[in-house]
């Protein structure tokens, strides 16, 4: 509306102006006396001003039928579309003209404008790779799905835009969440251009949601090729796909591969958890205690995890519990002030029913970092040393609402997950899980179990228990591990 004023009040300005440039002309004295040829011609000012434009439109005139001309002279001597090259020539220029407003429009926002110039692109130019590059992109960028397919499919028809049509193509079916589709799609945008970064982490993404770990490493080696990784990144996310490619040939008849791809992926990555327990787990089948023992180890050395501990425990089932106490010293003497360690070393000591010696494994733990595995442990101690109920339910009224402590969380949306995975099962993302202690988040608990610490005694020091006196044989290890 403000423009459209604009406009008529530019126009009546414009008007004003010539009109009163006309005036001026007429009132003015003086002329324009012309001698040529024994002839005296002489004119006012308004009639040389318009003298003078007349002139310059018949040179115009003139200008243009020499070219005319020209291209008729073109075609007579064997050129045969010079003539229609020059009638052409202004609706090439319109026609670029509109494309190179409709790339305006569409970097400005404005969709529909750069829909409506990228048709009339269309008509006056013969250049489809082009016009529908600019078609696709306003329609889409408009919300026309159906006219966007339609424009990447005529760019699949030139060898110069198949791989953006191809593209485009490929994004809609993401869209729309046709992974069969797009997984195929991928492959043939791959096939065309190996070395596109984005091309490669899309491939890879549908793979691995697919299930493909073999193409996905293949992805993976051309992308570490491409310079898109680095080494380092290449041999931790390379051993997350061997893992789960072990992972899938795990069966009676195909042993052998599993655990040679389970310890091809622990090698590649020592760090990896769940790789270092598969890989265990499958030389413990292969009764290769120790080298299930090396694996665990040098994984424990990496980082303290549960799932190591219970495989370490795989290792001798059927030992006594003060026999398995001496035997994971080969874990618990190393980082032993690690919370895991020592919640590990305490539950043992459980087991074995040595409580005075678990309460020192615990330590501070239980002021300086509680978790709930961490105070049911300390339940089961005082309950093993024969304190009163009052004092067990206090600590494990506090396990309730204690943090878990760490899980597998998401580094790129902070999603925890019950079990490690390659991909996110919230974003997507592509090795993402870490093994830490998620963001604290202060919210209400919906069953109130806050105020359960105010019907209990708060915990205290168990009293020496009574020679004569046997502690009641309870399964402690089972409390321990309800809280977790």
């Amino acid at each position: 509306m403000i423009w459209a004023l604009v406009k008529g009040l530019l126009f009546f300005g414009i008007v004003a102006g010539l009109t009163y440039g006309a005036t001026l002309l007429l009132e003015s004295e003086g002329g324009l006396r012309l001698i040529a040829g024994g002839y005296e011609f002489t004119f006012g000012p308004l009639q040389a001003v318009i003298g003078l434009l007349l002139l310059l439109v018949a040179l115009w005139l003139l200008l243009r039928l020499v070219g005319l001309l020209t291209a008729t002279l073109r075609m007579l001597n064997g050129d045969e579309t010079a003539l229609s090259r020059y009638f052409d020539r202004n609706r090439e220029r319109k026609g670029y003209a509109a494309l190179a407003d409709g790339f305006v429009a569409l970097a400005s926002g404005e969709n529909r404008v750069a829909l409506s110039r990228a048709a009339k692109a269309e008509k006056l130019l013969a250049q489809p790779e082009l016009t529908n590059l600019l078609l696709a992109q306003a329609a889409e960028a408009a919300g026309d799905t159906d006219r966007a397919t339609e424009a990447y499919k005529a760019l699949l028809e030139s060898e110069r835009t198949r791989f953006v049509g191809i593209r485009g193509l490929l994004n809609r079916k993401i869209a729309e969440g046709d992974t069969e589709t797009a997984l195929k799609l991928a492959e043939k945008a791959f096939a065309l251009r190996p070395k596109h970064l984005e091309t490669q982490d899309i491939l890879l993404k549908l793979q691995a949601g697919a299930q493909d770990w073999k193409g996905a490493r293949s992805t993976l080696d051309a992308k570490m090729r491409a310079g898109g990784l680095s080494k380092d990144v290449f041999r931790r996310r390379d051993a997350v796909l061997a893992l789960q490619e072990a992972k899938t040939v795990i069966d009676p008849a195909a042993s052998i591969e599993a655990r040679e791809a389970a310890i091809q992926a622990n090698r590649q990555s020592p760090d990896l958890i769940p790789a270092a327990a598969m890989a265990a787990r499958m030389l413990i089948t292969a009764g290769d205690a120790k080298g299930a023992t090396r694996v665990l180890r040098k994984a424990w050395e990496a980082q303290p995890h549960p799932d190591l501990a219970a495989a370490f425990a795989e290792i001798a089932p059927e030992e006594s519990p003060e026999a398995r106490v001496k035997r994971f010293a080969a874990l618990t003497d190393q980082h032993p002030d690690h919370p895991e360690t020592r919640m590990l070393k305490a539950e043992l000591l459980i087991t074995a029913e040595d409580f005075p010696a678990a309460r020192r494994a615990l330590g501070d733990l239980v002021e300086k970092h509680p978790t709930g595995r961490a105070l049911a442990l300390m339940a089961a101690v005082d309950r093993g040393e024969g304190a009163d109920e009052a004092a067990v339910r206090g600590w494990l009224a506090r396990a309730l609402i204690a943090p878990r402590g760490p899980q597998w969380c998401c580094d790129k949306c902070q999603a925890i997950h019950a079990q490690w995975g390659p991909i996110c099962d919230n974003c997507g993302g592509f090795d993402t899980l870490s093994w830490r202690e998620p963001p604290e988040k202060a919210t209400p608990s919906p069953t109130g179990s806050e105020l359960l610490p105010l019907f209990v005694e708060p915990p205290k020091p168990a009293p020496p228990p009574a020679a004569e006196k046997e502690p009641e044989i309870i399964d402690l290890a089972a409390i321990a591990r309800s809280a977790t």
